[in-house]
């Protein structure tokens, strides 16, 4: 993705502005709400979308496998509380949660979001502790320029850095999945000009 904005302005947004000047926006833009700011960032470009395909790919045979829920490479939103409406590049949502149309997302099980020029401040300082407070048990922050991961739990004060593997136990599973990341990030990062 592109630089993000934040459309506060220095004052506090309330849901129902955002959900009306988000509905009104155009196409392609991401919009979120934390703790009564609207960040909003451009469509994301290829290599982004790459690394959350081939994270997808990694991890739906495992989630299925283990019944963990429902895997969305792209976000419906999330509102885990009042003045928070989300939208990680994947999320895994717990089994039995969403059974309407209608319903939100309200619940984590893992946020994950890819890393995008200008995007570092948002994802690390003001999602990252909006889900943490929320109990969210795995918040990844993917670094495709270092080819690393941040791992986040919700007591945390500093993130879990993983370059050569990531190995993920979640509640649930009967065995963790481990992940090469440099097989990974040679998926993902394309070849320099």
């Amino acid at each position: 993705m592109g630089m993000p904005a934040v459309r506060s302005s220095g004052r506090q947004w309330t849901l129902e502005e955002f959900y009306r000047e988000r509905d009104a926006a155009p196409p392609g833009e991401r919009w979120e709400y934390v703790d009564g700011e609207v960040l909003v960032t451009p469509a994301p470009n290829w290599v982004h979308q790459r690394a959350i395909t081939r994270l997808y790919d990694a991890l739906a045979p495992y989630v299925r496998q283990h019944a963990l829920g429902d895997l969305f490479p792209v976000s419906p939103d999330v509102r885990l509380d009042p003045r928070l409406v989300l939208q990680p590049d994947l999320l895994l949502v717990p089994p039995g949660h969403l059974r309407k149309r209608s319903d939100f997302v309200h619940r984590l099980v893992l946020a994950v979001e890819v890393l995008s020029p200008g995007s570092a401040r948002h994802d690390r300082v003001k999602k990252r502790p909006a889900y943490q407070r929320n109990r969210v048990a795995d918040y990844w922050i993917v670094d495709e320029r270092s080819q690393t991961i941040e791992r986040w739990r919700p007591d945390d004060e500093r993130p879990e850095i993983l370059s050569e593997r990531l190995v993920w136990h979640p509640e649930g599973a009967s065995e963790p999945l481990l992940l090469d990341l440099s097989a990974y990030f040679a998926q993902v990062t394309p070849e320099e000009d």
